[in-house]
């Protein structure tokens, strides 16, 4: 008999579980027929401290010893590799830079600042100078992610403790009964445990709905990314990732093509996403905008959710009004980068000690990321 459920197998529920399953018998469910289909599975997965707020920054430097010394045995091929990041900015732009500058400093010495020319050597293809960037930030630190070695790795450890992993179970009824969270199935399997945790992503809000739970405000916001391939003759396996400083264009380079994005955040209901005309076209946009590449044809796109609470701050932990039933939801995105450090909260605020050593030099605080600021009115909108 399960300890604790996960409703959702993503990367925020299966890293998670990796950590419980050292304690108690966990059981994960996902509705789909693949493990991080919705978000996790279609992630840029570059974790580097230009995105988010300082929450995340802080979550991201901590998360950063488990992708640098990956645990023996974790997964069959390496779950990140170093690979530099590039923050541009035109002349109306410098002081998001700036501040952008000041914000990662305090978790990392390694940020440099380039000028047009430095920022012409790693990526040719820019627009700068007159009517183009000005100066950049380079992070040589980077580090680009392996989701899919991630979320197997994390599946690895879940069965090997004993625990389960279900997929293509979509749930259809929640109650909470004689001390355990009662789970039923449209193929009417049940499960039943003490604690429910919802790591539902985007369908967060409805889960608790249909458990009777008051829900915490999610919002699920649609992105875009295309894929193009370069012009023939053009190696763009060196580029870095370059992002801008008013958060309106990224570009990375994957397996000899462009992956690119407007950085929009479309308001949209939780759903199997998909990239609409309008976004695809502003993307193709923003890159002929920032760049001297023209799109004359897209390869691929494709659309995901990120969810945010208020504060934009990652949540986890229980509700106080719903004995048992524990959030962890409103990643934002930044489910990968972060998911190290928010599963061990996730387990010390489950299985009780010490709060994990770290993180509260990086400022990240039980408070800061418990429901109950979402309850009392004191979360609000982040800052950068």
């Amino acid at each position: 008999m399960s300890e604790i459920l996960v409703i959702g197998g993503g990367i925020a529920g299966l890293s998670a579980a990796a950590r419980l399953a050292r304690h108690a018998k966990v059981t994960v469910i996902e509705g789909e027929e693949a493990l991080g289909y919705h978000s996790s599975g279609r992630s840029v997965s570059f974790s580097h401290y230009g995105i988010g707020n300082s929450a995340v920054r802080g979550l991201t430097a901590w998360s950063r010893a488990f992708y640098e010394h990956q645990p023996e045995g974790f997964a069959e091929t390496k779950i990140a590799r170093t690979a530099p990041s590039l923050y541009l900015a035109r002349e109306e732009q410098l002081p998001a830079l700036e501040a952008l500058r000041r914000e990662m400093d305090r978790f990392t010495d390694a940020m440099l600042w380039v000028d047009e020319g430095q920022i012409l050597d790693l990526c040719p293809v820019i627009r700068a100078g007159v009517e183009g960037v000005v100066r950049g930030i380079l992070d040589p630190t980077g580090l680009k992610l392996d989701a899919d070695a991630l979320l197997q790795g994390y599946a690895r450890v879940v069965r090997s403790a004993g625990s389960e992993i279900l997929i293509g179970r979509r749930i259809v009824s929640v109650e909470h009964r004689g001390g355990r969270w009662h789970v039923a199935s449209d193929a009417g399997e049940r499960w039943s445990a003490p604690i429910l945790i919802n790591a539902a992503g985007a369908w967060g809000d409805r889960l608790a709905e249909m458990a009777g739970v008051r829900p915490i405000g999610l919002a699920p916001k649609r992105r875009t990314i295309i894929v193009i391939d370069p012009p023939a003759g053009l190696d763009v396996a060196p580029w870095p990732f370059v992002h801008t400083a008013a958060s309106d264009f990224y570009m990375l380079p994957e397996a000899g093509q462009l992956l690119v994005s407007p950085v929009d955040e479309i308001d949209d209901e939780p759903c199997d996403a998909r990239p609409e005309d309008y976004d695809v076209a502003l993307a193709a946009h923003q890159l002929e905008h920032y760049t001297s590449l023209s799109v004359s044809r897209i390869a691929h796109r494709w659309a995901g959710l990120r969810s945010f609470v208020a504060d934009r701050v990652p949540t986890a932990g229980f509700d106080a009004d719903a004995p048992g039933f524990f959030w962890l939801v409103g990643q934002g995105g930044y489910g990968l980068q972060t998911a190290p450090a928010m599963a061990a909260i996730v387990e010390t605020l489950i299985g009780g000690g010490d709060w994990p050593e770290g993180l509260d030099a990086a400022g990240i605080t039980a408070a800061l990321v418990t429901p109950g600021r979402l309850r009392n009115g004191a979360a609000q909108s982040s800052a950068p």
